[in-house]
């Protein structure tokens, strides 16, 4: 039997999720969720790999059963994020798959659109309200961690890691 590929870029154990960070040798849990604190996809890195890298494998992710007939829904009706995703690649694939999304702007993006004048462009939209709605990401990851298996990672590999995280999404 093959041995399954590997990320890029991931050293020795990309294909386990473990990275170094500042934190030491860790391990990155990326998901979405629903308004009620549902996970609707999980993915599994390195603790040195930025959120913003894995924005859309994350998105790709997501599949919503419908209660009839018919597929999943694959895309969501919108998207809260936080400044780590602000940057124009995930913003462009959010406007070409039609989702309405609140992310802010970072400081050092707005000072340069503003050091460039007219030709900086208008800043993009925020709804600050529907911002508000962003916690409940956080309040996913904490739910999730309340599994101890999932907070304190003993799982070996990758594969077995996303296994129990994937549990505990059940779970809840």
């Amino acid at each position: 039997m093959a041995e399954p590929a590997r990320p890029a870029g991931g050293g020795s154990t990309g294909g386990e999720g473990l990275g170094r960070s500042r934190g030491g040798f860790t391990t990155k849990l990326h998901l979405s969720a629903d308004g009620f604190c549902r996970p609707l996809s999980l993915l599994v890195t390195g603790g040195h790999r930025a959120d913003c890298t894995q924005f859309e494998a994350v998105l790709e992710k997501i599949r919503v059963p419908r209660y009839g007939p018919g597929r999943p829904r694959a895309k969501p009706d919108s998207l809260a994020a936080d400044k780590a995703c602000s940057n124009s690649p995930c913003r462009r694939y959010l406007r070409r798959r039609g989702i309405r999304h609140t992310i802010p702007e970072q400081t050092d993006s707005q000072a340069a659109r503003r050091r460039m004048g007219s030709r900086g462009g208008r800043p993009p939209g925020f709804d600050a309200e529907r911002y508000k709605m962003r916690n409940t990401v956080e309040r996913t990851i904490n739910s999730l961690k309340q599994a101890r298996a999932v907070a304190t990672r003993y799982d070996k590999r990758g594969c077995v890691f996303l296994g129990t995280a994937t549990v505990a999404a059940l779970v809840i």
